[in-house]
C-alpha cells in the first residue's frame, strides 16, 4: 500500500512539475525552449511513478537506522546546495556538496575533496560554456 500512496504522491508532482515547466520564459536564445529539460524529467518521473501504482512491492521494507540518517542528511545537504548556489557560487557551492555527499557514502575525505574539484569545474564548463546556462560563478562577497 505505501508504495501505491508514494507512487500517487509522484505521479501528482511530477504532473504539476511538467505543467508548470510549459510556463518557463528564457531571455537567451535556447534552441529547445527551456522547458525541455523538466519535460524530459517530468515523463521519466511520471512513468515510474505509475509503475509503483501499478506493481507495487507485495512486502515494502522502510528503512531505518543509520542508512535512514544517511539519506536524510543528503536530502538536507541537496536542500542546503540550492539554498546557498547563488550566495556561494556555483564552483564553491558543487564542491562542498559533491565533498560531502562523498563523505556520506563513505569515501574518504581526499577522494571525496578530488571528486568535488573535478565535478565542480566540469559541471560549470558545461553548462555555463557549452549550453550558456548562466551560473554564479564566485561567491556573493567576491563579485
Amino acid at each position: 500500500m505505501t508504495d501505491r500512496i508514494v507512487g500517487c504522491i509522484l505521479l501528482a508532482i511530477a504532473i504539476a512539475y511538467g505543467i508548470t515547466a510549459g510556463d518557463y520564459e528564457a531571455r537567451f536564445g535556447d534552441p529547445l525552449g527551456p522547458a525541455a529539460l523538466p519535460m524530459m524529467l517530468a515523463v521519466p518521473a511520471a512513468l515510474l511513478s505509475l509503475a509503483l501504482i501499478l506493481k507495487p512491492d507485495p512486502d515494502p521494507a522502510w528503512v531505518t537506522g543509520r542508512p535512514m540518517l544517511r539519506q536524510l542528511a543528503a536530502l538536507v545537504l541537496l536542500l542546503g546546495y540550492a539554498q546557498f548556489l547563488e550566495t556561494l557560487g556555483f564552483l564553491l557551492a558543487t564542491f562542498i556538496a559533491v565533498t560531502l555527499l562523498g563523505k556520506l557514502l563513505r569515501s574518504t575525505w581526499l577522494l571525496s575533496a578530488a571528486s568535488g574539484a573535478v565535478m565542480s569545474v566540469v559541471l560549470f564548463v558545461l553548462f555555463d560554456q557549452l549550453l550558456g546556462l548562466p551560473l554564479p560563478l564566485l561567491p556573493e562577497f567576491m563579485g
